[in-house]
């Protein structure tokens, strides 16, 4: 490793220690258990960090069989650009949670500092247009009290608009990475017409880290953390472990501190394209509930090849 590679995992691991004790109650983002293969969602800096157009669509429904519980799309794509070390990236996230469905549009732009053959120190800004959709209509009323139903409830949210910007660093190299980032800095509060405080979005400090050993020429493991820090909230530390066969077959485990038990499975269709599924299996008390049958993800991504190169990508990076 570099010495510019070993401080910034230094410095890193002593942020994680440092913020490890930082637990408080919040609600967070959207999250996903193939983070790792859908990096632009939590951190700005990584667009263009592949060196050719990759695009991701992700689908999550979690807690299967709870009645209004999240269910998360997203679509981006990011790619280098005409100048040396510059990537621009687009997004689109749309969650539901019952009544209400929070739409973002998403622009990345990176920076890369060469640092080695292989080494890139990456600064990465998000700009964000939010749409916030809230139907209380939608909600059981007590329709029987004589006054009628409470007519704040009645008065829904439509496409409500708000702008804003997050940024992140990223280093990489052919087998390790680490970034921090924060991908929404503004904490809109928002309202409804009757002036009932519907909600506020708060900051979440990510940092991701992971690293691919080579076992022998035809396995690869690649261990990964993820740390979400939200002001408000409980700490949430992801572990994940995958094995890459052959640079084709991926399977894996995750283990989200208190919250859940993961499997993963990947497959590279072909050199570019990645099939990827997830499940979830809560460990906490709404694990043991009848109305919970887990969460599931799919994941799809295609890696088109290099500009520079007339030959697709031979052996897909694992991160």
């Amino acid at each position: 490793m570099s010495h510019i590679q070993n401080a910034f995992q230094l410095a890193f691991f002593g942020i994680v220690f440092l913020l490890s004790s930082y637990s408080v109650h919040a609600q967070q983002d959207a999250q996903y258990t193939q983070y790792m293969y859908n990096m632009p969602s939590i951190n700005p800096s990584y667009a263009g960090s592949k060196e050719s157009l990759s695009v991701t669509a992700l689908y999550r429904s979690q807690w299967v069989g709870l009645e209004g519980a999240p269910k998360t799309q997203t679509l981006s794509l990011h790619s280098p650009i005409g100048y040396r070390g510059v990537g621009l990236g687009f997004g689109i996230l749309n969650e539901q949670i019952g009544p209400t469905s929070e739409t973002y549009f998403d622009i990345d732009f990176s920076y890369a500092i060469y640092t080695s053959r292989e080494g890139r120190l990456r600064f990465g800004l998000k700009g964000s247009a939010h749409l916030l959709d809230i139907r209380y209509s939608r909600l059981n009323q007590d329709f029987s009290n004589p006054n009628g139903p409470d007519p704040l409830l009645q008065q829904d949210i439509e496409n409500k608009f708000s702008p804003n910007f997050g940024a992140g660093i990223y280093y990489h190299n052919g087998k390790f990475y680490a970034g921090i980032s924060v991908p929404r800095i503004l904490e809109t509060t928002h309202f409804s017409s009757s002036n009932i405080s519907t909600a506020k979005e708060q900051m979440n400090f990510y940092l991701a880290t992971g690293y691919v050993y080579d076992l022998n020429t035809d396995w690869k493991f690649k261990p990964t953390v993820l740390t979400k820090i939200v002001r408000g909230a409980p700490l949430q530390v992801d572990v994940s472990g995958n094995f890459m066969y052959n640079d084709t077959f991926i399977f894996g485990a995750a283990y989200r501190w208190s919250a859940a038990v993961s499997g993963m499975f990947g497959f590279y269709v072909d050199d570019g394209f990645l099939l990827g599924v997830a499940y979830d299996r809560e460990i906490s008390e709404l694990g043991g509930t009848q109305f919970n049958a887990g969460s599931f993800e799919v994941l799809l991504r295609y890696d088109f090849k290099k500009a520079n190169s007339s030959r697709q990508i031979r052996s897909p990076r694992f991160f």
